[in-house]
């Protein structure tokens, strides 16, 4: 009948999951996988029938801003180019978008780990 088919088979992995798992966890485990089912089922359901109680989208026109209501402003120019040294070759590279990192490590360090 198969692996699966047998009453024996399924008697072997029970013990082995109430002694990996042990008998306080084991109905946790099953709650959640029944609930992760339950919601597996309804999100299937959702998929092939529109809801009801979906919200409608209304859509509107805005009149898009003059140019007197708004000035452009030009992005203050930085000249400083910001830069990281990697911890463990003491590479430097370019930080053009200037975020501050704690410990940084290049990809070639990366890759040889």
């Amino acid at each position: 009948m198969g692996f699966l088919g047998e009453p024996t088979h399924w008697i072997l992995i029970l013990v082995l999951l109430l002694v990996l798992f042990g008998a306080k966890r084991l109905p946790e485990l099953g709650k959640g996988l029944g609930e992760g089912l339950k919601g597996f089922k309804e999100g299937l359901k959702g998929l092939g029938e529109p809801s009801a109680s979906a919200p409608t989208v209304q859509q509107t026109q805005v009149a898009p801003p003059t140019a007197a209501s708004t000035p452009i402003q030009p992005a203050p120019a930085s000249n400083e180019t910001s830069y990281v040294v990697c911890s463990r070759c003491g590479g430097r590279f370019e930080n053009p978008h200037g975020f501050k990192v704690a410990d940084f490590v290049c990809r070639n360090c990366q890759a040889r780990s």
